[in-house]
């Protein structure tokens, strides 16, 4: 140990140094913990909420006369240059 250094700048150095260490194994121990115990817990549903149907809505199909696919050609050309 140089002589000029103190023993309480050493305790300055090595008590932060150890408490980082610590709380880094124990934040890693925690989360390991957690990560078993997420996937062992059960997904409580909400009842609250009514459930919800699993397939959207239905499709709606319209046949446009001649002039409407016309019309809609048009539009898309004035878009597109644009």
């Amino acid at each position: 140990m140089p002589e000029h250094v103190s023993m309480l700048m050493w305790f300055g150095v090595a008590l932060p140094a150890v408490l980082i260490i610590a709380c880094a194994f124990v934040l890693a121990g925690y989360r390991y913990g957690l990560r078993f115990e997420i996937r062992r817990r059960p997904v409580p549903g909400l009842p609250a909420l009514p459930p919800q149907p699993t397939s959207g809505p239905h499709r709606e199909y319209v046949e446009l006369s001649a002039a409407e696919r016309a019309a809609f050609a048009g539009l898309m050309r004035q878009l597109s240059d644009g």
